[in-house]
């Protein structure tokens, strides 16, 4: 057994008990270079053992949250990574950055090891390495909200991609670029570059996963339309597709589903959607009982359930800007229902009272009150002196102008016939 074989099983064994020592080791196995004078068995072997112990570290800074350390290695990689074949780099540099993702606010120190290794890539001319990393670091500053930088590097990337002709990670980009479009808000531009991504998708095998984000993508952009039906299927998808591969997001899918349902105003529905095969190992997950809250509140039309709901889970409904952006919606639309129902049998009622019923505040109350006098919801005017609502009863459609402007029409129709006889007696 070689030197480096014997640090390298010794630091493994060490990983549980004594992680410094076993840090130590994994270093060593690193730093020494391999003999340039040996037989190419032999050397090939010692690269294999540096290669195990950059992933190895990598992993062990991973379990102790050390994005710094991750970084280190990463750039301690470079040495070995000049030596080693272009497709085995690539593959090694992915497997170390992936130890980022479980590390909690690694993002910037991830967004400055992607540049450096950018650079290094493209001193190296590594171009499919380049493209790999700047495609991660794309979606780095979109986690980021950074979408004028995502922006920039997205045009240079398809600029070099459609010469390529590299349908996978243009198919990625699109989709990327798609995210960062309805990040900003242009709607327009997101469906635009999404129908890219779906058309260079189509030209090749698109994996499972690719496959699923496209899915999830569309049925986001559909119901940011308010079209839930399609959006529905688009999230069902999804979900199928992720989750027979256990991944991860599948419950993020999920989470879309049962929005649609509510949105739909189909909130006893999200119970019996619980009860397929798929979902029920999600069934007692707080991201999926925090939707049941809010189905819960929504069928009830009661305010307070709904404030609380959104309240007692805010982290699950709050930290995807999806979710949060229809649930607002949906509030809007219940305190509307119940601001109409209240107002409803009375001529003059005074805001204060109003206020109390739906348990909000004047100010919030009358607000909204204001907005739906102007959108025509709501017939009536607040007179603020008295701090009341004045409510009239829906006018009815007056149809004396349409019939005035018809009968001129029909009068000048007359007149034109009248005037093409007389010409043509003449």
């Amino acid at each position: 057994m070689s030197t480096k074989e014997q640090l390298l099983t010794e630091a493994e064994t060490l990983v549980g008990s004594d992680p410094q020592r076993a840090e130590a080791l994994f270093k060593e196995v690193i730093v020494n270079p391999p003999s340039e004078y040996g037989v190419r068995e032999e050397k090939e072997r010692e690269l294999r053992h540096q290669e195990t112990a950059l992933v190895k570290l990598g992993e062990l800074y991973r379990e102790q949250k050390n994005a710094e350390g991750v970084a280190q290695v990463i750039t301690m990689s470079r040495s070995f990574l000049t030596s080693s074949a272009k497709a085995k780099t690539a593959k090694l540099i992915r497997t170390l950055l992936d130890c980022f993702n479980p590390i909690p606010g690694s993002q910037h120190i991830q967004i400055e090891v992607l540049t450096e290794n950018i650079e290094w890539a493209k001193r190296e001319k590594r171009i499919f390495l380049k493209h790999s990393l700047e495609t991660r670091l794309v979606g780095l500053q979109l986690e980021t909200h950074q979408y004028k930088p995502a922006l920039s590097l997205i045009d240079t990337l398809l600029t070099e991609l459609k010469r390529l002709d590299d349908k996978m990670i243009l198919t990625e980009v699109h989709l990327l670029e798609s995210r960062v479009y309805r990040g900003i808000g242009n709607l327009s531009k997101a469906k635009a570059a999404l129908t890219s991504a779906r058309t260079a998708a189509n030209s090749i095998y698109c994996p499972p996963h690719l496959q699923a984000r496209l899915d999830l993508q569309s049925g986001i952009l559909h119901a940011e339309d308010k079209d839930y039906s399609t959006a529905y299927s688009y999230f069902f998808e999804a979900f199928e597709n992720l989750s027979t591969q256990d991944d991860p997001g599948a419950l993020g899918a999920l989470k879309y589903m049962l929005l649609c349902k509510v949105m739909l105003n189909l909130p006893e529905d999200v119970t019996s959607l619980m009860s397929i095969k798929l979902a029920v190992k999600y069934a007692q997950l707080r991201d999926v009982e925090s939707m049941r809250a809010v189905a819960r509140a929504h069928q009830k039309r009661n305010l307070a359930d709904f404030e609380k709901a959104l309240k007692d889970y805010q982290q699950e409904l709050s930290s995807d800007p999806t979710i949060r952006t229809h649930l607002s919606a949906l509030y809007d639309t219940l305190l509307e229902q119940n601001l109409l129902r209240i107002v409803e049998p009375y001529s003059c009622v005074e805001v204060e009272y109003v206020a109390q019923q739906v348990g909000q505040g004047r100010q919030e109350v009358e607000q909204k009150l204001s907005q739906m006098i102007l959108d025509k919801v709501l017939h009536g005017v607040l007179d603020q002196g008295r701090g009341c609502l004045l409510v009239f009863d829906e006018p009815a459609a007056d149809n004396t102008y349409g019939a005035a402007i018809e009968t001129l029409e029909q009068v000048g129709k007359v007149v034109d016939s009248l005037y093409a006889k007389t010409v043509k007696i003449a």
